[in-house]
C-alpha cells in the first residue's frame, strides 16, 4: 500500500519519540528543552552556578559547562478531551543550591496534566550566587520564564491569562516573588521577549521558605517565625498584580509554617482571594495536594464550576445508626443560673450500627447564642457521617438564646455551663456503654465554635460550682474541632469582624484562658466570612507558640456557613474529610 509521503512524516515523527522516551534517563521526560536567555544575554552569570535537575547533575558523566544555561522542560500536552486551556510552572526546592525535588515534579506534571493543564518545568541557575542577594538569578530566571511561557500561550493551546504555579521550598520562596512583584523588575531588558508581562494567575505555594523576617537572609527561621518584631518580608511587594494563592505548610517545619499565615494575612488586607492549609506534626515537606486541586477548581481555573448541592439531601439516612438515647443535662432544680427565657438544655447519644472505635464526639450549632439547632445541616450531617464510620456521637442543645444583660452573665455563659456538664456526663457513661472516657471531642460551628474555644482552652476553668458526684470529674476534652468560630477576635467580640482580624490590635478575646489542658484543634472557615478567618488563623498562631500542633483549612471564595451547599470536587463539598483526617491524627488510628 503506498503510504502518503505527509502521514509517514508523521510516523517517524511518532517513532523517534517513542524511541527518545524508552531511552532517554530522566525520571519525568520533557518533550521539548527551551533555553530561557538568548546567548550572551544571560544576566548576572556566574561561572559556579548550573542549570539542571539533580538527577542529572549528580550524575556520573555530568558536564557542568555544558549546564550554564537555565531552561524550560516543556511537557506533552494533555489530551485534546481534558484541556481546560491552562499552564502550570513547575518549581523545585532546594535552598537555591540545586534543583532537587524530582519526585514531586514528577507527581505535578501527572497530575496536572491528567487534569487538562500543559505543563512547563522551570530549572534556574544554583548554587546561590555570590556578591548578589542569594535569590537573585533565580529570580531574574522565574521572570524571564514567565514572559516566555506567556508569549507561547497561543502556540502551545493555553490561555495567556491561565498560568499558575506549584512549588515547594525555595521554589516556593521564588514562586512568592513571582506572584507578588512581578512589577519589580529583576533584570533590565535584553530583547523583545522581555515586553511581555512576567505576572502568574495563581500560585500553589508548598512550604515557601525566607519569607517572615527571621529567615529572609536565606537561613531557617531563627526564632521559629515567633515575637511581635517579626513580620513578612519586605521583599515581597504585594503589588496590584499579585494573584489568588493556596498556601501548604507542615506545623513542625523549622522554616516557619508562620511564613505562611503572614502571607495570607496580607492577601487578607488585599481582599485577594487565598487558602491556607496547615498540617499538625509535620515537618518541611508538600501536602494536601488535593487541597490545591480544590482551591483550583472552586477558583474556576479548570472551567466552570459545577452547581452547588445542599448537604442535607447527600446525608438524608440514619440508616448508619443503631439507637438514640435523650437525657437532660442538669436534675430537677439544680440547673445554675436558671433564666426563663431559654429553651430547655439535653443531650442525645447516637450510637453506630457498627461501633469501630471507642472515641465519642460531641456535636452542637451556632446561632449567635440566641438560638441553636441540634438537627440541623451544621450538625444532622457530621453525626451522620461519623456513625457510619463507626463513632458515637453526643449532640447538645444548650440553652439560648443568650443570657439577659440584666443577669449580669456574658453571652456564652450559659452554654459554656451545658457544654462542661456535658463532657462530665459522657466522661462518667463511657466506660460502662464501651467507651473511652479519655477519648472526647467537642465540635462546633460559628457561635458554636467560639463554645468549642471555650471548652478546649479552659476546661481548668469552673463555670459553675459543683451539684453532685458527676462533677467531680474533669470537662477537659482531647480534641476540639471550630468551623467559622465567631467572636473570637477584639475587632469582632460582638458583630463581625470590623478589620477583618488582619490588624495587629485585633488580638484574642480575653475568656480564652489557654490553660494547661488546652487540646488540639481542626479548624475550618470560609476566607470571605464576614466573621473573619483570622479568628482561626490567630487561635491557630497561639497553640503553636504553646506547642500545641493544631490542624486548619481556609477555604477561598467560601463565606459563612460554607458547608450548606457546595459544588462537587471542591473544599466546601469534602470538608467532612478533613474531620475523619483529624480524628485519625489525634487518635492515632
Amino acid at each position: 500500500m503506498d503510504i502518503p509521503f505527509n502521514q509517514r512524516l508523521k510516523t517517524a515523527k511518532h517513532l523517534l519519540l517513542l524511541l527518545l522516551s524508552v531511552c532517554c534517563a530522566r525520571p519525568a521526560l520533557a518533550w521539548e528543552r527551551q533555553a530561557i536567555w538568548a546567548p550572551g544575554k544571560m544576566p548576572d552569570a556566574q561561572p559556579h552556578q548550573i542549570a539542571a535537575m539533580t538527577d542529572e547533575s549528580e550524575g556520573e558523566n555530568f558536564d557542568p559547562d555544558k549546564h550554564r544555561m537555565p531552561y524550560l522542560e516543556w511537557f506533552e500536552a494533555p489530551p485534546e478531551g481534558v484541556r481546560n486551556g491552562g499552564c502550570m510552572i513547575l518549581i523545585s526546592g532546594g535552598g537555591y543550591r540545586r534543583c532537587c525535588d524530582i519526585p514531586l515534579v514528577r507527581l505535578w506534571h501527572k497530575t496536572f496534566t491528567e487534569l487538562g493543564f500543559q505543563c512547563v518545568n522551570l530549572v534556574y541557575r544554583t548554587p546561590r550566587p555570590t556578591g548578589l542577594p542569594f535569590y537573585q538569578s533565580a529570580w531574574e530566571d522565574g521572570q524571564r520564564a514567565v514572559r516566555m511561557v506567556r508569549s507561547q500561550a497561543r502556540r502551545r493551546g493555553f490561555d495567556p491569562e491561565r498560568i499558575g504555579t506549584i512549588s515547594m521550598s525555595a521554589g516556593s520562596h521564588l514562586a512568592m516573588l513571582l506572584a507578588t512583584s512581578s512589577q519589580t523588575p529583576a533584570y533590565e531588558p535584553t530583547d523583545e521577549t522581555d515586553t511581555v508581562p512576567c505576572h502568574i494567575n495563581w500560585a500553589v505555594v508548598n512550604a515557601p521558605t525566607y519569607v517572615a523576617s527571621d529567615g529572609e537572609a536565606g537561613t531557617i527561621d531563627a526564632r521559629m517565625g515567633y515575637g511581635v518584631d517579626v513580620h513578612i518580608s519586605g521583599l515581597l511587594k504585594f503589588d496590584h498584580k499579585t494573584c489568588p494563592m493556596t498556601l501548604q505548610h507542615g506545623g513542625n517545619d523549622l522554616n516557619s509554617p508562620n511564613a505562611s499565615t503572614l502571607i495570607y494575612r496580607e492577601l487578607r488586607k488585599r481582599k485577594i482571594p487565598a487558602e491556607l492549609h496547615l498540617y499538625p506534626g509535620r515537618g518541611h515537606g508538600a501536602y494536601g495536594l488535593e487541597r490545591a486541586v480544590e482551591f483550583m477548581r472552586q477558583m474556576g481555573y479548570m472551567g466552570p464550576v459545577e452547581p452547588e448541592v445542599d448537604i442535607m439531601s447527600r446525608y438524608a439516612s440514619d440508616d448508619a445508626r443503631r439507637e438514640k438515647v435523650t437525657e437532660d443535662i442538669w436534675p430537677q432544680g439544680k440547673m445554675p443560673d436558671t433564666q426563663a427565657h431559654q429553651c430547655k438544655p439535653y443531650i442525645e447519644w447516637h450510637f453506630p450500627r457498627e461501633l469501630k472505635t471507642k472515641a465519642i464526639q460531641i456535636i452542637y450549632s451556632g446561632g449567635s447564642y440566641m438560638s441553636n439547632d441540634p438537627d440541623g445541616f451544621e450538625v444532622t450531617p457530621v453525626r451522620r457521617y461519623l456513625n457510619e464510620r463507626g463513632m458515637t456521637v453526643v449532640t447538645l442543645k444548650y440553652r439560648t438564646p443568650r443570657p439577659t444583660p440584666q443577669s449580669g452573665l456574658a453571652k456564652h455563659t450559659t452554654a459554656w455551663q451545658d457544654l462542661q456538664r456535658t463532657v462530665r456526663i459522657v466522661r462518667s457513661k463511657a466506660g460502662s456503654l464501651g467507651l473511652d472516657p479519655d477519648h472526647i471531642g467537642i465540635m462546633g460551628c460559628s457561635a458554636g465554635g467560639h463554645l468549642t474555644l471555650m471548652g478546649t482552652t479552659s476546661s481548668l476553668h469552673q463555670s459553675y460550682l459543683p451539684i453532685d458526684e458527676t462533677d467531680r470529674l474533669p470537662c477537659n476534652v482531647q480534641w476540639g474541632i471550630a468551623l467559622y468560630p465567631g467572636y473570637v477576635l477584639t475587632d469582632g467580640a460582638e458583630e463581625p469582624n470590623s478589620q477583618g482580624g488582619n490588624i495587629d490590635d485585633a488580638v484574642l478575646v480575653p475568656e480564652f484562658n489557654f490553660d494547661l489542658q488546652t487540646a488540639p484543634m481542626l479548624f475550618l472557615h470560609g476566607d470571605a466570612d464576614e466573621w473573619a478567618a483570622m479568628n482561626s488563623v490567630k487561635v491557630w498562631e497561639k497553640m503553636r507558640s504553646m506547642g500545641v500542633q493544631s490542624e486548619l483549612h481556609t477555604l477561598a471564595t467560601r463565606n459563612h456557613c460554607f458547608q450548606l451547599s457546595a459544588s462537587p470536587g471542591t473544599g466546601s463539598y469534602s470538608f467532612l474529610d478533613r474531620i475523619s483526617d483529624f480524628l485519625q491524627y489525634v487518635l492515632n488510628l
